[in-house]
């Protein structure tokens, strides 16, 4: 639907779940995505969800499969929509790691960014992230998010507190 340079965006499909099943039960990705501590997901319990969700019919929202290579790499997300200010929430996981620190990640984000600003006509996305985590907070300030405030010590994550980095672009910044 959203297409890159080296990205797709698009509708998730019941055979991308074995893919997201893999991603949510794999530490590293999970520890990286910060927030809640890694919980297991077995793949029943997940193809089950997606049948129900597909089964009430209408659109998917704003959450994309990005794909790469001809093939699921993670997924990405708006929500927590405000009609009134026009913000949403954005969310991103590249899920599998061969696609880590090339890029791949930034370009889903701009995708979702002229989605958000162009399409949708939202003036303000807004995401958290772990203050440990470099290399998104490198990745988001690359498409043009600013660090708005932290929570200090607020996420439990990988055995230590973390910050919790509170980022936001406007429409008229990226």
């Amino acid at each position: 639907m959203l297409q890159g340079t080296r990205v797709l965006l698009r509708a998730a499909r019941r055979d991308d779940m074995i893919a997201i099943w893999r991603f949510n039960n794999d530490v590293a990705v999970e520890l990286a995505g910060g927030g809640d501590p890694p919980i297991p997901q077995s793949l029943e319990r997940l193809l089950a969800e997606f049948d129900d969700d597909t089964a009430k019919g209408g659109r998917n929202g704003a959450t994309f499969i990005i794909e790469a290579d001809d093939q699921c790499i993670g997924h990405c997300s708006l929500f927590m929509f405000d009609a009134t200010a026009r913000t949403a929430g954005l969310g991103i996981t590249i899920g599998d790691q061969d696609y880590w620190g090339k890029g791949y990640g930034r370009e889903a984000v701009q995708l979702l960014l002229d989605y958000a600003f162009r399409l949708r006509n939202l003036r303000r996305v807004w995401l958290t992230v772990n203050g440990r985590n470099e290399r998104a907070i490198r990745a988001y300030r690359a498409c043009g998010f600013v660090e708005e405030g932290r929570q200090r010590q607020h996420v439990w994550s990988d055995g230590a507190y973390d910050d919790l980095v509170y980022m936001a672009v406007m429409r008229q910044e990226p």
